[in-house]
Parts: structure tokens; sequence; C-alpha cells
């Protein structure tokens, strides 16, 4: 997680498409380029600014949409024990249909990979490709996985943000990603985090879509032959 250079906190400089909703929920997303569209969906705590660099290195060619997931954030927020993939995937679906895309790319970042999995499982008619950045598109490796019931607290959250940086990340970036994820709400991280390991997840339904996972370093979930059962058009990249 957090092992690609993220530029938190730039203006992404585009028109908001407000519209969109799930659940009575306003979810926040922009708008920027024109062409094919791309929908990229941050990870868990962070916002769609987490994707302002590649914004910047795609808009000339695509179009370009980031939101903010439900609790994350300028998008409104369920109560604790409404969150989960499926919500989220429904989030991604409205702000889909609000900007008026046919069939996108989705990259999805750590969380945001698992989201952008069950949105492939619930929507599939409207994806051309999936991109997994540093997060897991088969989440069967992820049951009972070490620390998923342990209590958030901030300090918890603060020592689980620093393992995910990588020894070439600079103070300003450490500072600016923090900034984000610890802002964002106790009841999102708690939520977000419990929905990311909820058993409901570990399905075995193949997903006929082009996927490519993308890691840096040694993953925590790492590139396994096992999944080309359930993701048979996929490949992976290491660096």
């Amino acid at each position: 997680m957090l092992r690609i250079a993220l530029a938190l906190g730039l203006a992404l400089l585009a028109a908001p498409a407000s519209a969109a909703s799930v659940d009575d929920l306003a979810i926040r997303s922009t708008v920027q380029g024109s062409g094919r569209t791309i929908i990229f969906i941050h990870g868990w705590t962070c916002d769609e600014t987490s994707w302002a660099a590649q914004v910047a290195a795609f808009d000339d060619d695509y179009r370009v949409v980031t939101l903010d997931l439900p609790g994350h954030g300028k998008s409104d927020s369920p109560s604790q024990d409404k969150f989960s993939m499926a919500l989220f995937a429904r989030a991604v679906e409205a702000v889909r249909a609000e900007v008026g895309a046919d069939k996108v790319v989705l990259v999805g970042h750590s969380m945001g990979a698992a989201v952008i999995r069950q949105y492939a499982l619930d929507y599939p008619a409207h994806v051309a490709g999936l991109v997994a950045v540093d997060g897991p598109l088969d989440m069967r490796p992820l049951a009972g996985f070490p620390g998923a019931n342990q209590p958030l607290t901030r300090e918890v959250r603060s020592t689980l943000i620093d393992s995910m940086f990588v020894p070439a990340t600079t103070p300003e970036l450490r500072t600016q990603i923090k900034a984000v994820m610890l802002g964002t709400a106790d009841a999102t991280a708690a939520g977000a985090g419990t929905a990311m390991f909820d058993p409901v997840n570990q399905s075995d339904r193949v997903i006929d879509a082009q996927a490519l996972s993308i890691y840096a370093g040694n993953p925590t979930w790492g590139p396994d032959t096992v999944s080309r059962a359930l993701l048979p058009n996929w490949s992976f990249e290491q660096f």
C-alpha cells in the first residue's frame, strides 16, 4: 500500500460532477479531460486527491474521473455498520452513470482494488478493464488476515500508515498522506476496515474482464497463480 508517489494535496482543477448519490449519500467526484473514461478509486481512509499526479498524467488523452468513497473526503458518510464493498461499488456506479460513460477502466489502490473487484462482479457490462495498484483482486487470501479486528485507535492507525511507506518516500509526502488518512473519521476507518475483511467478500466468482495488478516491492498480497482461476485474463507487473 502507498508504494507509489501519490501527490496528495495538489488541486485537481476540474469540474465536479456533484449530482451522484447512493443511499441518499452525496458522492463527491471530479472529471477532467476527454476521451475514453478511467475511474480512479482511492484506498482506505484516503480521498480523490490521492490520484492528483495520475490525473495530470492521463487527462490529455482520457476522461479521468476521481471520487471520494462514502465516508471519505467530501462525500457523505453512512453509519459505521453500513460500510461494505457493495456500498462502495454502488457509489462508483452512481458516478459512472452521472458522467454518462458506458464502459470504463477502473483503477483501484489498496482497498480500492477490492472496490473495483466488487464493481466488476456487480456491473460487468460496464467494465472495460481493471487495474489494481498494491491491492487484491482475489479476496480469498485475506480470510482471517492478521490484525483485521484490531481496534483502530489513532496510535494504531498512525503506526499502520507508517508501515505503508518505502524508504524513498519523502518526509513531505509522508506528512501529506498521513494528514489525509488520519483526518478521516474514526467511524470510517473502522467501518471501511471491517468491510474490507468481511467474509462476504470471500467469493470464488470469476471476473472475465482484462485485469492488471501492479505491485511495488514485496507486496502484502502478491501474485498468486491460484488467482488465475478467478481472473482468467489477469496479468501483473512487479517493481
